[in-house]
């Protein structure tokens, strides 16, 4: 551990993964109090990465605000119940992963971690994420997958530079029309596995989203600003109560991948049809019969 820790005031770099911790060591959080004999602190560097990620530590000490310049963290895979408050005070944190643990809170404090880039806190337990992550205003991708999520909060439509957003495994009702209306940036959108009834109408203003994933929702119906997301090329809607399609479905000349599979539709629009699909679900659901435009598609799976 000493010569990994003397590499590390070298590097800035600390990888303490797969190393079957219950605790980090406290010569992790004394960065360059430390230096020991034979080395020169003169030549010594703050600690920017810290990789913890597949041990069994159950918990991370307040003292984590002594690493300042840290701008990468990550303690997936171990046994978290919480994140240290302290976590407001890295305000150089571009990059934090604390996936797979069991942590049932994000602390408020994290909305003061302005640099924050990529936030990963999937696979917890958390039943809400802070207001206050609206104030990172940086953040362009947030995983929250399988945790218990209900809703998502309001303030997050401030995150305006958001680029990709995972909450497949939730108990989301809704999404928010404010909030998707604000995320202009949007290429990636996965909501999969949740209970959401609808689409929002805002959908529409999502021009660059190339993949987006609802599959297993409640969902009965696709609005007809649709039309809107000209850049999408993957759409997932299987498990759903669709009945019908609207025809703006038709302008989205750059979808290659829709799967409507365990619907209710009962025709597939001729407008449909103007799609240059490579890749068409329709299995299990009340089609009688198809467009004779259908055969025309060339490069259809």
């Amino acid at each position: 551990m000493d010569r990994v820790l003397k590499a590390a005031r070298a590097s800035g770099s600390l990888n303490l993964s797969n190393r079957s911790l219950k605790e980090v060591p406290n010569e992790v959080y004394k960065s360059l109090d430390a230096v020991g004999e034979g080395e020169k602190w003169w030549e010594a560097v703050e600690l920017q990465k810290l990789i913890l990620a597949h041990n069994s530590i159950e918990s991370l000490k307040e003292d984590l605000r002594n690493l300042t310049q840290l701008s990468v963290l990550n303690i997936s895979h171990n046994k978290l119940s919480h994140i240290p408050a302290s976590i407001g005070e890295l305000h150089l944190l571009k990059s934090l992963d604390v996936s797979f643990n069991s942590i049932f809170e994000i602390p408020a404090e994290i909305g003061s971690a302005t640099s924050l880039i990529k936030f990963d806190c999937s696979n917890n337990q958390l039943k809400d994420l802070p207001s206050t992550l609206g104030r990172c205003l940086d953040l362009s991708e947030l995983k929250a997958s399988n945790n218990c999520f209900t809703s998502l909060p309001e303030d997050l439509q401030y995150c305006s530079k958001l680029n990709k957003l995972d909450v497949e495994g939730n108990k989301l009702k809704m999404l928010s029309e404010n909030m998707i209306s604000s995320w202009t940036r949007l290429t990636e959108l996965n909501a999969s596995k949740n209970m959401l009834s609808g689409i929002p109408e805002s959908v529409g203003s999502l021009s660059r989203l190339i993949r987006l994933d609802l599959h297993r929702n409640r969902i009965s119906s696709i609005p007809s600003s649709i039309m809107g997301c000209t850049s999408l090329m993957e759409f997932y809607m299987g498990n759903n109560t669709l009945s019908s399609l609207p025809a703006e479905i038709g302008a989205l000349t750059q979808l290659g991948t829709f799967d409507l599979h365990s619907n209710q539709l009962k025709e597939y629009l001729v407008e449909a049809c103007k799609l240059n699909l490579s890749v068409l679900d329709l299995s299990n659901n009340s089609l009688s019969d198809l467009p004779l435009e259908i055969g025309y598609w060339e490069f259809l799976h």
